[in-house]
């Protein structure tokens, strides 16, 4: 009878180039997050999953560190297998079962997995898979040799659980057949059983343009979409730094404002509650709160995506119009399409900023102040 379940390590195998999406495919955004970050998110929610090691390059784990500090990561090798085996070796020694997962499943159920590495714990060995549902055809040279009976066939996912010592010693003995394509072909070599544990085929992996469409269906079936709208308005003043999007542009003139001013990221801040029904930035970051005095906007903007999260909303799509009369914005639109792409956490593509004159009429055509007009969509209630 084996002991009670309590540290087990998962594997993240990301060490794909993505030569058929183009880029590696562990971190294409899906629904506003890379495709990675979603996979090791699931398993942080298993409870006896007590470390993490993540097989990716250096470029790719600055995003996993900031949402989980304590994640450790291991060099890739050329071939799945070396990755997984570098993987392992990095792992606690106290780790009692081990779930291997690829970094490209990222709709993988936490319960699913944490029934597959209690069954690979007490069995020595456990897969995730589903039953075939399209009949199958063995071919060679082109033309179909055969049907395979279709009832007995079953289709692989991961993570694949192992206990700990007997995973070390099928990748100790098989290290040299770096071909396979799971480790359960090695731990069959070893004469252990390998079980299936039933999985659900949301469990896709992210392999073709196709794949990352269906995945999206998943996460973002029974969502709706929100629009909002946004406005502020800033007097410009002498001896204030003139903030715009959160980028600092060269005037003799700044905004004036208990924050830093910047009317653009206060106008988008308060189209994203607006279509969420979460109220105004006055409301959430009162101007007679001595603490936010002088404070960068862009720490407003982080506080409003945090509550935006808690309500399952996202931002898709923000479109803001400056309009001030002075200085030329223009020079600085793909700076500015950058950092609020950077600050709202969305993707470039979705971020469209410009600016008007006043046409030199009232206060703003004199230059004594600018506002800001600001659209957000939101994807409200998606599948976390």
């Amino acid at each position: 009878m084996q002991d009670e379940l309590t540290f087990a390590g998962a594997v993240v195998v990301a060490g794909g180039l993505g030569k058929r999406m183009g880029r590696p495919k562990q971190m294409l955004p899906l629904a506003g997050r890379p495709v990675l970050l979603r996979a090791v998110q699931a398993l942080a929610k298993v409870p006896c999953i007590k470390q993490i090691v993540v097989v990716t390059a250096p470029e790719n784990r600055e995003i996993l560190k900031k949402h989980f500090p304590q994640i450790s990561f291991a060099q890739p090798g050329p071939t799945r297998l070396a990755s997984v085996i570098s993987g392992v070796a990095a792992l606690d020694p106290r780790a009692q079962a081990v779930a291997v997962h690829d970094g490209a499943r990222p709709l993988v159920d936490p319960q699913a997995v944490a029934r597959c590495l209690r069954r690979g714990f007490e069995e020595g060995a456990a897969v995730l898979a589903v039953p075939v549902k399209d009949t199958v055809k063995q071919v060679r040279a082109g033309a179909v040799e055969r049907t395979l009976e279709r009832s007995s066939l079953w289709a692989a996912q991961t993570p694949q659980c192992y206990r700990a010592d007997i995973l070390r010693r099928a990748l100790d003995k098989f290290a040299h057949l770096q071909d396979a394509t799971d480790e359960s072909q090695l731990v069959e070599r070893l004469g252990v059983s390998v079980k299936i544990e039933p999985s659900d085929y949301k469990n896709l992996k992210i392999t073709t343009p196709e794949d990352l469409v269906m995945a999206e269906a998943f996460l973002t079936a029974g969502a709706c979409q929100r629009t909002g709208f946004g406005f502020d308005l800033h007097r410009l003043v002498q001896g204030r730094k003139l903030m715009v999007g959160g980028v600092e542009i060269p005037h003799k003139k700044g905004f004036a404002g208990h924050s830093d001013g910047d009317v653009v990221l206060h106008a988008v801040c308060d189209a994203a509650l607006g279509a969420a029904c979460l109220g105004e930035i006055g409301l959430l970051f009162p101007p007679t709160d001595p603490s936010i005095e002088g404070v960068d906007s862009k720490k407003i903007a982080k506080s409003v995506l945090e509550l935006l999260r808690k309500h399952h909303a996202r931002i898709v799509h923000i479109d803001a119009t400056l309009v001030t009369q002075e200085p030329k914005i223009s020079p600085h639109y793909a700076a500015v399409r950058a950092s609020l792409a950077r600050i709202f956490e969305i993707d470039e593509k979705d971020v469209s900023f410009k600016s008007k004159s006043h046409e030199h009429v009232g206060e703003i055509g004199r230059g004594e102040a600018a506002m800001c007009h600001a659209v957000a969509t939101l994807l409200i209630g998606e599948e976390k």
